[in-house]
C-alpha cells in the first residue's frame, strides 16, 4: 500500500489562504476613508518640497509686518513650529493646548506694516481641521471676517471635544506668511 503525501495539499491551502488576504487587503483600503493632509493650504508633498521656502517667506514677512493673530484672547505671531510634533507629543507639552472651546470661538487678525506703522489689507485663508479627519472643516476667508477696530474678525463654531489643527495663510502685497497651531477644543 502505497502512503499518501499531503504536501501539495497543505501548500495550495496556504498559497490559496495568503491570495484570499492579499485580495481582501486590497478591498479594505480601498474602501477606507483616507484624508490627504493639506497643511499650510497646499498638499504634504508640496508643503515637504518648499518647506525652507514657507521658512523663508515668514521669515521675510515677519520683517515687514507686525501681525497678530488672537484665537479666543490668546495672541499668536507667525509660527509654525507645531508642524514638527504629533499630536500625542503636544498632549504632553503643548503650550497651545486647551486654546479652543466646545461652541462659539472667535479669530481676530491685526497686520501693522511696520515701515509706515500702519494698519495693512489681509488676503486671509484659515483652516481649522481636526487632526484625523476632514469632514468637519471649517474654511475661514476673507468673506468671513469683518473689519473692526483695526482688524479682522470672525467667529466660528466647534461642535466636538478633539484635536485640531489651525493652518493658513495671511497674504499682504504679495508677501504671504503661513502659521500652523496644533490644539484642542475643550468644554467651557
Amino acid at each position: 500500500m502505497k502512503k499518501r503525501n499531503y504536501w501539495p495539499l497543505f501548500f495550495i491551502g496556504i498559497f490559496s489562504f495568503v491570495f484570499s488576504m492579499i485580495i481582501w487587503t486590497i478591498y479594505s483600503t480601498s474602501q477606507a476613508n483616507i484624508d490627504e493632509d493639506q497643511s499650510f493650504m497646499k498638499k504634504y508633498q508640496d508643503v515637504d518640497e518648499n518647506y525652507n521656502n514657507i521658512i523663508n517667506s515668514n521669515k521675510k514677512f515677519k520683517e515687514l509686518y507686525d501681525l497678530k493673530l488672537v484665537l479666543n484672547d490668546k495672541t499668536f505671531d507667525l509660527k509654525v513650529d507645531d508642524i514638527k510634533y504629533s499630536q500625542r507629543v503636544l498632549e504632553k507639552i503643548s503650550r497651545h493646548k486647551d486654546i479652543m472651546l466646545l461652541g462659539q470661538n472667535t479669530i481676530k487678525v491685526f497686520a501693522i506694516d511696520k515701515k509706515s506703522n500702519t494698519k495693512k489689507e489681509i488676503d486671509i485663508n484659515i483652516k481649522v481641521t481636526k487632526s484625523s479627519t476632514v469632514d468637519k472643516d471649517i474654511i475661514l476667508d476673507n468673506s468671513q471676517f469683518k473689519i473692526k477696530n483695526n482688524g479682522y474678525l470672525t467667529q466660528f463654531k466647534i461642535e466636538e471635544e478633539n484635536n485640531w489643527n489651525i493652518t493658513g495663510t495671511f497674504t499682504i502685497d504679495g508677501n504671504i506668511g503661513y502659521i500652523y497651531i496644533k490644539t484642542n477644543a475643550r468644554k467651557k
